[in-house]
């Protein structure tokens, strides 16, 4: 086996950013993290610059000029997978918005055939509806929206490899359909929902883990209807996905969300969409136009439609608006969505025994290089985290 030795860099271990450590690496592992290279190692020189562990993006929709809904191919999620890459992702979940169930099954045999055929970084897929309530749809379209049967759940639960995250409305299924789903394996979220507290505590009761993109799409936090809001800031065993861009979200509700929840609760999300690595100023959803005004996109009625973000730029929001230091906002693009996925022992820290999944950022967030299972990419130059 041949080991390289990773060195002259600020690097973020779990205990805080350490000076002079050596991060070796070899057969797609971290193998030690030490004062000293190893004789035989080659050496990699990284410049004084900062060694994160690579980001985990549990909500992408697109990039490169795809969308997944569109493609549920192979190609399209290779794409997609390289175009985050360039960001600092080194592992993320294709994400299929609400659609027919014949786009859901081939999107989840698309990515097992990925994950066979080892596309770098695709963890599993994430399924975002149609079991989702219309008040709180935003662009999913109304005529996709269904909500859960019990003979959808063998298609939801037939992925073969990887991770399968389902987002669903609590109202638009039943406590049993989730505890099903949660004993085959699946990850639940709740989102796109309007359901009382009191439906949203039985659905985590029932097993439902996370809460996708918080505050967004979801029944509001009042003085006597908790709403989902309440209920995902109140609990302590679930986590929640947040949207950095400066535009899903005030900066005062991005720091309420880190008080309530914490840092190893609330997980950083894109929620991209095909424009992100690209120059495009629009595209098309599921038959309507959507516009990219800035680093916003939205429909023809204002509604935001995804985002342009990348995580290298949503660590860098986090920060601005969040008011966290730079080791809490990568726990939050990278610890924490592992702990989520249930992959705490294996990814989202650089640690011995680890995945070698690194991000090599300088001191503007701007990604030189990137690691996944140890196998070296190094972006562009210059590479902005929001484009």
């Amino acid at each position: 086996m041949t080991r390289t030795a990773l060195v002259n860099g600020r690097v973020l271990l779990p205990s805080g950013f350490r000076d002079g450590m050596c991060v070796v690496i070899g057969d797609g592992e971290i193998c030690a993290v030490s004062s000293e290279a190893p004789a035989d190692a080659r050496i990699v020189d990284l410049g004084g610059k900062l060694l994160l562990p690579g980001f985990i993006d549990t909500q992408v929709n697109g990039g490169g000029g795809k969308l997944f809904n569109d493609d549920p191919g192979v190609d399209a999620i290779r794409i997609i997978a390289e175009t985050h890459r360039r960001f600092g992702t080194t592992g993320l979940l294709p994400t299929l918005i609400s659609d027919d169930l014949s786009v859901v099954e081939a999107g989840i045999r698309a990515v097992d055939v990925a994950i066979e055929q080892g596309v770098p970084g695709v963890l599993g897929i994430h399924i975002e509806g149609p079991f989702l309530a219309e008040a709180r749809r935003g662009i999913h379209a109304a005529d996709k929206l269904r909500p859960l049967r019990d003979d959808y759940l063998d298609l939801l639960t037939s992925a073969k490899r990887g991770r399968t995250l389902v987002t669903l409305a609590p109202e638009c299924a039943t406590p049993d359909q989730i505890r099903h789903l949660v004993a085959k394996g699946v990850v639940v979220a709740a989102g796109h929902s309007d359901a009382r507290y009191e439906t949203v505590r039985a659905a985590i009761d029932a097993g439902v883990t996370g809460f996708t993109h918080l505050f967004n799409a979801m029944s509001q936090l009042a003085n006597r209807a908790p709403g989902m809001v309440g209920a995902a800031l109140e609990d302590d065993t679930t986590f929640a996905g947040i949207i950095a861009d400066g535009y899903h979200l005030h900066a005062a509700t991005l720091r309420v969300a880190v008080r309530a929840k914490g840092v190893h609760r609330l997980m950083l999300v894109t929620d991209a969409m095909p424009s992100v690595g690209t120059g495009d100023t629009g595209f098309i959803l599921q038959g309507r136009e959507i516009w990219r005004d800035g680093d916003t996109l939205h429909g023809a009625d204002g509604v935001l439609a995804g985002s342009t973000l990348t995580m290298a730029g949503a660590v860098r929001g986090m920060m601005a608006q969040g008011r966290v230091s730079l080791a809490s906002a990568a726990a939050m693009a990278a610890t924490t969505p592992a702990a989520f996925l249930g992959q705490r022992d294996l990814r989202g820290a650089i640690a011995a025994g680890m995945r070698a999944d690194l991000v090599l950022v300088d001191d503007d967030l701007d990604v030189h290089e990137t690691w996944i299972g140890g196998e070296s990419s190094a972006a562009p130059a210059n590479q902005r985290a929001i484009i």
